[in-house]
């Protein structure tokens, strides 16, 4: 039996793209995916970040809040999906650990965003001997592409942004693919500010992994 996987982008709920959960709904249908990952980022905790924060924008509490909102209609579109860890996913862990504080004191990600008992949160997933992982360390517009060399193997990855599509390579004994999946954000939110002037735009879209691991496609979003 021939399986599909549709890879959702970067969210960075409360921030996504009003029409984004919609996108990946009609995907799924249209593709007959049976697993569900999330690249990473599924959240953004943009007001507890490293990065500089905007002094007009929501509290910590009041944009988890909003993020909660959005969460409970993702748990209802999709019951199971694995969620790889994103560098705003992990926020807690990493402002904890730079104050020298235990995991201990903290609340893991599961439990903070009260994630529903079949939504898993791991580090990356392997399915068909392809890594799925959020991409952290990499950069430039084939970090996808370069991503296959490291690890040896196909690999579908988020992180950045403005990347998106499919890059192939092959030699004498395989052919590999290295899958950028886009992001569903909304740009004019004020947590992505800082990309205002950057000549690379977000792309919005999804990704599919088909006829068990054999093909992959990125699928535009329409703006």
């Amino acid at each position: 039996m021939q399986r599909n996987i549709l890879v959702i982008g970067d969210t960075h709920i409360p921030f996504e793209h009003k029409n984004y959960l919609a996108f990946c709904k009609e995907t799924q249908k249209k593709f007959k995916c049976d697993t569900i990952i999330h690249i990473g980022d599924l959240v953004d905790n943009h007001a507890i970040s490293f990065h500089d924060k905007d002094p007009d924008g929501r509290s910590a509490s009041d944009e988890i809040k909003l993020a909660d909102r959005s969460l409970k209609k993702w748990y209802k579109a999709f019951p199971k999906v694995q969620v790889v860890e994103g560098n705003h996913c992990n926020m807690v862990a990493r402002k904890a650990f730079k104050h020298y504080l235990p995991k201990r004191c903290f609340k893991n990600f599961h439990d903070i965003w009260n994630l529903p008992t079949k939504w898993e949160y791991a580090f990356d997933y392997f399915h068909y001997g392809i890594r799925f992982f959020h991409g952290m360390g990499y950069g430039g517009k084939y970090a996808h592409k370069n991503a296959i060399n490291d690890n040896r193997c196909s690999v579908v990855m988020g992180h950045l942004h403005s990347n998106a599509g499919v890059e192939w390579t092959a030699s004498e004994r395989d052919i590999l693919f290295g899958m950028a999946v886009g992001c569903g954000i909304d740009r004019n939110k004020y947590a992505f500010n800082y990309g205002r002037d950057f000549a690379r735009k977000p792309i919005l879209g999804a990704g599919v992994v088909l006829e068990n691991g054999k093909y992959a496609q990125f699928i535009p979003m329409k703006l």
